[in-house]
């Protein structure tokens, strides 16, 4: 669907030559001299990049429609992730570079948005904390409390993350999807 720059706001997604962007700024400017454009900032949906682009004002460009649609992973199927739409109980298979890192704080059933342009998975939603249980890591000592320090712990996902000393196998912890960090035992 063709629009023009006069009617982008912010999140709208466009279909550019350069790839599948998303507004993150955008700025109308009328200068004394000349005609008006848009400067805009836009952040590249499949990569994450960001890019710098100047519009005349009253250009056409391309709207991508982004469907999200809420689904529940299911299970692995050899090295793809099954997701069943809540919707239509259709299944989808998913190959792990399609997820990002979201694979790594997916549990079985567990749900996600998926961001579909068309056939293709450009990104995934998750809640902004997901609690995870520690299957492997050191154990603590009695008496070794050092403030701050650190150490590794595998969790059930096989995402390895530093933890506070304190914390044991078995522990369930509350992890943030968006850096990856430990915030607090559950």
């Amino acid at each position: 669907m063709a629009i023009t720059t006069n009617d982008l706001k912010n999140g709208m997604s466009l279909n550019l030559p350069e790839g599948l962007f998303q507004v993150v700024e955008f700025q109308h400017v009328k200068p004394g001299k000349g005609g008006a454009f848009v400067r805009t900032t836009l952040r590249n949906v499949r990569t994450g990049g960001q890019l710098d682009k100047t519009f005349r004002a009253g250009e056409k460009v391309e709207q991508a429609v982004i469907d999200k649609r809420e689904m529940q992973y299911l299970y692995r199927d050899g090295a793809d992730y099954v997701f069943m739409d809540n919707e239509s109980y259709e299944q989808l298979n998913v190959a792990p570079a399609s997820l990002g890192s979201a694979a790594d704080y997916l549990r079985e059933s567990d749900s996600a948005i998926l961001q579909m342009y068309g056939d293709e998975i450009v990104g995934v939603d998750l809640p902004a904390a997901v609690e995870l249980t520690v299957t492997e890591t050191e154990p603590g000592i009695q008496g070794d409390r050092v403030s701050g320090a650190r150490k590794p712990a595998t969790l059930e996902t096989g995402k390895v993350v530093q933890v506070p000393l304190f914390v044991n196998i078995g522990d369930t912890l509350r992890i943030d999807t968006r850096s990856g960090e430990y915030i607090t035992r559950a």
